[in-house]
C-alpha cells in the first residue's frame, strides 16, 4: 500500500512543523499555533492535522478532536489511527478493532528494526511463553499475524506443515528471509474466509492487542481447528469490567473472565495464565497466555494436552 508522508510537500510548512516540534514538550499551545500556520499552508497534509491533534490532546488543550477528524476526513482508510485518538479523547471504544489499513501502516514502517526494537529493547516475550506450553509435535500449523517469524522460529522443528499470515508486506518479506515457513500470505484477521477443520494449532502472539472484541477470529480459529486442535495465544490483561478497554498507546487489553467465557461457549477447554509479555518505557506490561484445546474427537496425544489445562474459575 502506498505509505502516508510525514512530510507536508512544502518546503515552508515543513520547516514550521520542525519549528514547533523544537517547542516541545515546553509551549504546546505556542506548537499548536505554529502548527496552525503550517496547515494553513498546507490544508490537505493528513500527517500535519494528526500531529496536531497529538499536541493538543498530549497538552489537555482544546479542538484536539477537531485536528482528529481532519485527518479522517481527509484520510478515510485511516493509516494513522485517527479514530483510536477519538476513542481515547471520549475515554470509550466505538471500534471493536484497529482499522486494517492503520495496521498495514504502522507495521510496513517498523519491520526493518522491528525485532531489534522488541527483542532487545522491549524484553519481548511472547512466542517464547506460548511455546513453553505446547507439548509434542505440532502437525499443521497457522501463525496468524506472524510479523518476522518471531514464533515461528519456536515452531518449526516440531511443525509437520508451518503457514504464516500477516497484513503487512514488509513483515512477510523479513519473515521470508528467515526460511521456515512453508508458506506465507498476506491476510487481514479482521476478513478471513472460513475453513474447515485444516489445522492442528494456531498461534497468535501479541496480534489481538490490535482487536477488541474477540468473538469473531475466535469463531473463525474453533471452526478452522480439527476436532482436539489447539488455540495458542497472548493478550494484554486489564481487571476492569469491560470486555476489553483500548489503552492510551493504543493497544487492546482483555479481561480474563469475559475471554474464558467466549473460549467456553466457542468449544475450547481453556487455560489462561498470567505473565509479563514485554516492557514498555521501564513497566511490565502484564497479560495472559492462553493455551486452549478445541472439544471433540482426540487422540492419545491431544487428549493429553487437554487434560493438563485448568480452565479458569
Amino acid at each position: 500500500m502506498s505509505i502516508l508522508s510525514l512530510s507536508s510537500g512544502d518546503l515552508i510548512a515543513d520547516r514550521r512543523a520542525e519549528y514547533a516540534e523544537a517547542m516541545l514538550p515546553g509551549d504546546a499551545n505556542a506548537a499548536s499555533e505554529i502548527y496552525l500556520q503550517a496547515l494553513e499552508l498546507r490544508p490537505d497534509w493528513v500527517a500535519g492535522w494528526f500531529r496536531l491533534g497529538e499536541i493538543r490532546m498530549a497538552a489537555g488543550l482544546p479542538l484536539a478532536d477537531d485536528a482528529f477528524r481532519r485527518a479522517l476526513d481527509l484520510d478515510p482508510e485511516d493509516r494513522l489511527g485517527a479514530a483510536l485518538c477519538l476513542d481515547l479523547l471520549r475515554d470509550r471504544s466505538l471500534a471493536d478493532a484497529m482499522p486494517s489499513a492503520f495496521v498495514e501502516t504502522l507495521f510496513d514502517q517498523y519491520a526493518a528494526g522491528f525485532e531489534e526494537s522488541l527483542v532487545e529493547k522491549l524484553d519481548y516475550r511472547a512466542p517464547e511463553l506460548i511455546a513453553s506450553g505446547l507439548a509434542g509435535p505440532l502437525g499443521r500449523v497457522l501463525d496468524l499475524g506472524c510479523g518476522t517469524g518471531l514464533m515461528g522460529t519456536h515452531l518449526r522443528d516440531r511443525a509437520d506443515w508451518l503457514e504464516g499470515w500477516d497484513i503487512s508486506a514488509e513483515m512477510l518479506r523479513e519473515a521470508g528471509a528467515k526460511g521456515i515457513y512453508d508458506r506465507l500470505s498476506k491476510a487481514d484477521l479482521s476478513a478471513l474466509t472460513p475453513q474447515a477443520g485444516r489445522w492442528d494449532l494456531v498461534t497468535a502472539a501479541d496480534v489481538f492487542a490490535y482487536l477488541g472484541a474477540l468473538e469473531q477470529i475466535v469463531a473463525w480459529v474453533a471452526q478452522a481447528l480439527r476436532p482436539g486442535g489447539r488455540f495458542a495465544f497472548t493478550v494484554e490483561a486489564h481487571d476492569g469490567t469491560e470486555a476489553y478497554v483500548l489503552r492510551p498507546s493504543r493497544r487492546f487489553a482483555h479481561a480474563a473472565p469475559h475471554l474464558a467465557t467466549l473460549l467456553d461457549h466457542a468449544g475450547f477447554d481453556a487455560c489462561l495464565t498470567p505473565a509479563v509479555l514485554r516492557q514498555d518505557r521501564g513497566m511490565p506490561i502484564h497479560g495472559l497466555v492462553v493455551q486452549a484445546v478445541r472439544r471433540g474427537a482426540l487422540d492419545a496425544r491431544q487428549d493429553a494436552d487437554r487434560d493438563r489445562l485448568v480452565p479458569l474459575a
